[in-house]
């Protein structure tokens, strides 16, 4: 069997070498330099450091992604997530649960008000009207805000006490 003298390649029957494209059989060509071409040994691999998360070896997933659906669909993952058993005995889960419920009753209990407040508004023909818009179109604006910060920062692991609700909620929790 032959091998190219110029990248070792074996070389099948032709005046050059079809990997380099380098002569074959040319005087003074001679073997390969260096080792002969064999099986190769397969690289060293060093073994990956196992994963860190912030949460209980029990627990199907992280804390900080628990927190964050705490907030998914309001009180109803609120209340899943105090009742589901790996969840519930976790401070920080528990927290962002009981946060997760009272922000959203306050948030209903808010629109309710403003609801009723502008209920008066709409016998001014069209000021009326549009200050109610307005001042709906702003509780849903920043309802959705706020709901969107909280799943964000509690995903990125912090934790958000809100003014009126964290409190309650920290009281509750434990923490």
């Amino acid at each position: 069997m032959a091998f190219c003298a110029n990248c070792g390649a074996e070389v099948g029957g032709g005046r050059f070498c079809q990997k380099c494209g380098a002569p074959v059989g040319a005087p003074g060509a001679g073997p390969a330099p260096g080792p002969t071409p064999g099986p190769e040994a397969p690289p060293y691999s060093q073994p990956l450091p196992a994963p860190t998360y912030n949460a209980a070896p029990s627990l199907g997933m992280t804390q900080n992604m628990a927190g964050a659906l705490c907030y998914l669909f309001g009180f109803i993952t609120g209340i899943l997530f105090l009742v589901l058993a790996p969840y519930n005995q976790d401070r920080t889960i528990r927290f962002h649960a009981f946060q997760s419920i009272f922000l959203n009753v306050a948030w209903f209990i808010i629109w309710v008000v403003i609801t009723i407040i502008t209920l008066g508004f709409r016998v001014i023909p069209f000021l009326g009207i549009f200050i109610s818009f307005v001042l709906h179109f702003a509780i849903g604006l920043g309802g959705l805000f706020l709901w969107l910060y909280m799943m964000f920062k509690t995903y990125n692991g912090e934790k958000i006490v809100l003014p009126v609700v964290g409190p309650m909620a920290e009281k509750q929790a434990g923490v």
